[in-house]
């Protein structure tokens, strides 16, 4: 039979070997008699959405070379301090502003962004004083570097509302190296916002108004569409499909409104970054690019039939996951396994879209050591990419193709090693809690004989797997919570 202990509040610095050995620098883990989260999960929020504006504002002094020297080719490159923000923002004509972008036409902006960050950018522009170009790129970058560092503080406090068991988790949101690299890299900072308001919503059952943000994401960002197909699959375990069907009919419906309001007004760009998705080849960060890079390119139907091929595959997969376990995963669970598979089967995987995976990182209750060992291949493509753009101009000074397509894989073999995690930690939980009975708690030789036996039980538990505490309980479940299994694949 199956067996769910308490809910209880998971502590880092005693369970994260990483987390544990960096506490010492403050003082070290929490203390035995401890009241854990006393001031409510709350304090927590605050405290790492705070923290969150470190990581913000060290990835703007990453950039300062190009902030006092201007966007150029190959010196952005060179220092790696490239943003496509400037760059779009002198490119694609956003100093004409909102004005010119909703009436459309010869001279309006252009920006290749799903319609509502394509509506976004342009707004903003329309505060950018007027002056030389450089200037108005610095200002228009600063905007970005603020709206962002307020996206992220967002981002954490809604990530540690919907896990409020264990809010500590949102750190891996506030602290990631992964956001330094590439929050002011693109405006996809604002497309993860809405999609963490929405799965918070979905948590405390707040069913339309999540189907609203989450439309409101897929118009800013396309890949929020793989949490509706995990909020999807896990509804079908459920036997809850009905709940589910009213935060997509909203989502579907807040996307239709944005996408024909915006096309009335400005039909070139709101669909400019659906056509070019369809015409594009591979891009940088693809797989499909490594033929390319061995000088025999693939041709961009070739490429749209491999990515497809790649939704079909992460579908499946999510699917057997999600109805196959024989523990019900979490939605966040679900999404990071599908979400991991669509990103490294795509057309393109530029370093901004590592952003994306971030907040379900978090959501997940990753150990930091795999997350640590995700943002060091993040770091290293980082660098490459940079690095090989900048030898297309200095040929003899940039990195060859060969070693670029090294950190491309090696970055690919990251996330998979992400999704590998997410599934081991899914199917420890079960191997655990699943059996006879529940197991009895262990005590250690010269443990306080008054000391609570749940706590050596907890740490006999989660072992090396993460924060598998939330052992039948997943606090994104929302309306699922409570359900029993209606639906089961079995193999074999």
């Amino acid at each position: 039979m199956s067996w769910t202990s308490p809910d209880r509040i998971t502590v880092p610095s005693r369970e994260d070997t990483v987390v544990r050995s960096a506490s010492q620098v403050i003082g070290g883990s929490l203390g035995r008699y401890a009241v854990v989260a006393a001031k409510g999960w709350r304090r927590a929020a605050a405290m790492l959405a705070a923290v969150s504006a470190v990581p913000m504002a060290l990835g703007v002094a990453e950039r300062a070379h190009c902030i006092d020297q201007g966007w150029s080719t190959p010196d952005q490159f060179w220092h790696a301090c490239f943003s496509d923000l400037p760059a779009t923002y002198q490119d694609a004509g956003l100093s004409a502003g909102i004005g010119a972008f909703l009436a459309g036409g010869p001279g309006a902006p252009t920006p290749a962004h799903p319609p509502l960050t394509a509506f976004v950018m342009s707004l903003l522009a329309s505060v950018v004083p007027s002056g030389p170009m450089d200037s108005q790129m610095r200002f228009y970058f600063a905007l970005w570097a603020v709206l962002g560092a307020l996206l992220i503080a967002l981002t954490t406090w809604w990530t540690a509302a919907s896990v409020r068991s264990f809010p500590i988790r949102a750190a891996h949101v506030a602290l990631s190296p992964v956001v330094l690299l590439t929050v002011v890299v693109a405006p996809d900072v604002l497309g993860v916002a809405l999609a963490a308001a929405a799965m918070y919503l979905w948590s405390r059952e707040r069913l339309v108004l999540s189907g609203v943000l989450l439309g409101l994401a897929i118009s800013a960002r396309t890949y929020p569409i793989v949490i509706l197909v995990a909020l999807l699959l896990v509804s079908l375990r459920a036997g809850r499909v009905r709940a589910w069907g009213r935060t997509a009919g909203a989502a579907l419906l807040t996307f239709a409104v944005v996408l024909a309001a915006l096309g009335a007004l400005n039909a070139d760009a709101a669909a400019l970054a659906y056509r070019g998705w369809l015409e594009a080849g591979a891009g940088f960060g693809s797989p499909w690019l490594l033929p390319q890079l061995a000088g025999h390119a693939l041709p961009p139907v070739a490429v749209t039939i491999l990515c497809a091929a790649g939704w079909v595959a992460a579908l499946g997969c999510g699917a057997v996951f999600a109805l196959a376990s024989r523990r019900r995963p979490g939605v966040a669970e679900v999404a990071l396994v599908i979400l991991g598979i669509v990103v490294v089967t795509g057309k393109s995987f530029p370093v901004q879209a590592s952003l994306w995976l971030v907040p379900l990182v978090a959501l997940v209750g990753m150990r930091w050591r795999d997350h640590l060992v995700w943002a060091g291949a993040e770091a290293l493509h980082f660098v490459a990419v940079w690095l090989y753009l900048a030898g297309a101009s200095v040929a003899d000074r940039g990195l060859p193709a060969g070693w670029y397509a090294l950190f491309l894989l090696l970055r690919l073999g990251a996330v998979g090693w992400l999704v590998q995690r997410t599934w081991a930690v899914a199917r420890a939980r079960h191997q655990v809690f699943v059996d006879d009975g529940p197991p009895e708690p262990t005590r250690q030789p010269g443990a306080d004989p008054g000391a609570d036996p749940g706590a050596d039980l907890d740490r006999d538990l989660d072992g090396d797997m993460g924060d598998v505490g939330d052992e039948e309980h997943d606090e994104l479940a929302g309306p699922l919570r409570g359900a029993r299994d209606h639906l089961i694949v079995r193999f074999g």
